[in-house]
C-alpha cells in the first residue's frame, strides 16, 4: 500500500499527548501532493486509504479513527475511540469524543459536542434538494442543527422552515422531522 500522507517534524503538545502536522504524499481527493493538514497523535488516527483527511488545525487523538471521505477541519477535535467515517465533517470548534460514531453524510460543526450513541442523529433525502438534516447536542445541552445552507438552533430551524415552505409538502415533512427531533432529545413538544 503507498501511503497518502506522513507525520511532519511539527508538533504539538496538549494534554500530555504529542500530535504531529501531517503532509500529502500524493495527490487524492480534494487535496493536493505536499498540502500541509491538520495534527494527529499517531498514523492509526487517518486512514492511508480513501479521501479522509484532516485540514488546518484540526486535531484527531487517542484511538479515534477518521476514514473514507470524512473531513476534520477548522479547530474540529476527534478523540477517544471516536469513529468519523463515510462522508461525514466535523468542523468549526465541534468536539467528537468518546466512543460516539460519526459516519454517512453528517454535519458536525460550529460549538457541538458528540459523545455517547444519543448526542447525534443525520436524516438523509430531505427537503426539496433530497438532503441531510444532521441534529447534535451543543455544549450548552442545546440542538445544533445543519441543513444545507441552515446552521442554528432548533428555534430558528423551525422559524426557517415556516419562512422557507410553510404548509407544503416539504414544510409538513419538516414539521413531522421537528416533533421527532423534539422526541428523540428530549424537549418539550408543542400541544
Amino acid at each position: 500500500m503507498t501511503k497518502k500522507y506522513e507525520l511532519t517534524d511539527e508538533k504539538i503538545t496538549r494534554f500530555g499527548r504529542t500530535l504531529y502536522r501531517i503532509k500529502a504524499l500524493v495527490s487524492f481527493g480534494n487535496v493536493e501532493k505536499d498540502d500541509v493538514g491538520g495534527f494527529v497523535e499517531k498514523e492509526e488516527n487517518l486512514d492511508q486509504e480513501g479521501n479522509a483527511w484532516v485540514y488546518g488545525d484540526a486535531r484527531v487523538s487517542g484511538n479515534a479513527w477518521v476514514s473514507g471521505d470524512a473531513r476534520v477541519y477548522g479547530n474540529a477535535r476527534v478523540s477517544g475511540n471516536a469513529r468519523v467515517s463515510g462522508n461525514a465533517e466535523v468542523s468549526g470548534d465541534a468536539r467528537v469524543y468518546g466512543n460516539a460514531r460519526v459516519s454517512g453524510n453528517a454535519r458536525v460543526s460550529g460549538n457541538a459536542e458528540v459523545y455517547g450513541r444519543t448526542e447525534i442523529i443525520w436524516i438523509s433525502n430531505v427537503g426539496s434538494e433530497n438532503g441531510t438534516l444532521t441534529v447534535t447536542r451543543s455544549k450548552d445541552g442545546g440542538l445544533f442543527l445543519t441543513r444545507g445552507c441552515f446552521s442554528g438552533d432548533l428555534a430558528e430551524f423551525e422559524k426557517a422552515v415556516e419562512q422557507t415552505h410553510g404548509d407544503s409538502q416539504y414544510g409538513k415533512e419538516y414539521k413531522a422531522l421537528i416533533e421527532y427531533i423534539k422526541l428523540r432529545f428530549g424537549v418539550e413538544c408543542n400541544d
